[in-house]
């Protein structure tokens, strides 16, 4: 048996495996609140036009912001084969920079108090 078709095996009953568990699992302790159709914590017979806390998106955007972080520097390891890394190393620092100086902005704003 050659090594491609040992790993398709090996995924395929690994996966299976994990969604019998992920099925099975969940049965065995239910409860009102995990089999009502909302679990995110809103009373679902209520009204649907209550607001939104402003701080909940704030910090939303700033997970958003900082998950985006990651992505555009996710390339600089590659950089040191180019023929000027210092160029995309300086290109990284300018982003980190801005983005900690966004960050001690909403910090001393008090953007990032979830209570008051």
């Amino acid at each position: 048996m050659n090594l491609v078709m040992m790993v398709i095996i090996i995924t395929t009953v690994l996966s299976l495996l994990l969604t019998t568990v992920s099925f099975w699992l969940p049965l065995l302790t239910p409860d009102a609140e995990k089999l009502s159709p909302y679990e995110c914590g809103f009373d679902p017979l209520g009204s649907a036009r209550l607001p939104f806390s402003l701080r909940f998106f704030l910090i939303a955007i700033l997970f958003l912001l900082f998950d985006l972080e990651i992505a555009l520097l996710l390339p600089l390891p590659w950089s040191n084969q180019l023929l000027t890394p210092y160029t995309t190393l300086s290109w990284a620092t300018s982003v980190l920079a801005l983005l900690i100086l966004g960050l001690a902005y909403e910090w001393v704003q008090g953007g990032l108090e979830w209570a008051e």
